[in-house]
């Protein structure tokens, strides 16, 4: 059962009477369809729509934790201390930095949260928090999300530089459009509805080694996205799919950098790549 431990992870816990009412009314993440033993993707929008704190969020009996970047629990706790006022809920970082995830053909029966990101895409992977017994390279797990189509902060995309439709939340649970407001919701729900969102994630491959993570996407010379993780001749990149959809319409290569590479939209997504007729 293949296993990587990711150290740049924390976790905060939201509890007491008031704490799903809290969070629904902040978060992208419909918190009523938050199943038992799962975890879905959410996100703290700026009032202007876009990303400010991306997570998983799951149940744990009548407590919601939160997994998010390290680098990013600090600043995320003192959010949402923000908000809170005078309601009677309590927000605090627990456990050591860190969290265990496995998946493969045994993981169904293995311990932990189920990521909803991944079954989307037909595999099973658990989470938990902390370090659990040996475990393989973190790399591992980069090129599972890359094969899967799973974008994160830090090396795919710039926290307050992306709207959810761009990162896919919209497609993999992390957005609702029938729960009723939160932070940002105005500008996400007109993205949905008027089916303005061109910028998209995309899975790339080349036939050789990919340039480095940050690389220009480009199409007949023209700047249309930018390379997110990279592992060996696969990676993620979040890029104008009505240019990409143009470019190959018109035979034009796609480059990142340099190096000519194809690009795929994840088939969970339903999404396809614009026609020329279709932007007209």
């Amino acid at each position: 059962m293949p296993s990587a431990f990711l150290p740049d992870r924390a976790f905060i816990r939201i509890s007491g009477p008031d704490a799903e009412p809290f969070l629904q009314n902040l978060i992208t993440t419909d918190l009523g369809a938050l199943q038992p033993g799962v975890a879905l993707p959410g996100a703290l929008l700026t009032p202007q729509g876009k990303i400010l704190f991306d997570f998983l969020i799951w149940r744990d009996a009548d407590d919601l934790v939160i997994d998010t970047r390290a680098d990013q629990q600090e600043a995320l706790i003192r959010r949402l201390l923000m908000y809170k006022l005078r309601a009677p809920v309590l927000i605090e970082a627990f456990g050591e930095n860190g969290a265990t995830v496995t998946w493969g053909a045994d993981t169904v029966d293995a311990a932990g949260v189920s990521d909803h990101r991944f079954a989307l895409a037909g595999v099973e992977v658990r989470r938990n928090a902390g370090r659990l017994g040996e475990t393989g390279p973190a790399g591992a797990y980069d090129a599972l999300r890359i094969l899967s189509g799973v974008i994160e902060s830090g090396n795919d995309y710039v926290l307050q530089d992306a709207f959810p439709h761009d990162v896919l939340l919209d497609k993999s649970g992390g957005v609702s459009f029938k729960k009723g407001c939160y932070v940002g919701q105005e500008v996400v729900s007109r993205m949905h509805h008027r089916s303005t969102a061109r910028r998209r994630a995309v899975i790339v491959t080349a036939d050789g080694p990919l340039p480095p993570t940050g690389s220009d996407v480009t199409a007949d010379g023209k700047v249309i996205g930018t390379l997110g993780t990279v592992a060996g001749q696969r990676g993620l990149a979040i890029l104008r799919i009505d240019k990409a959809g143009e470019a190959m319409a018109r035979g034009v290569a796609i480059l990142a950098g340099q190096t000519p590479i194809t690009v795929t939209l994840p088939a969970w997504t339903a999404l396809t790549f614009p026609s020329s007729a279709e932007e007209s």
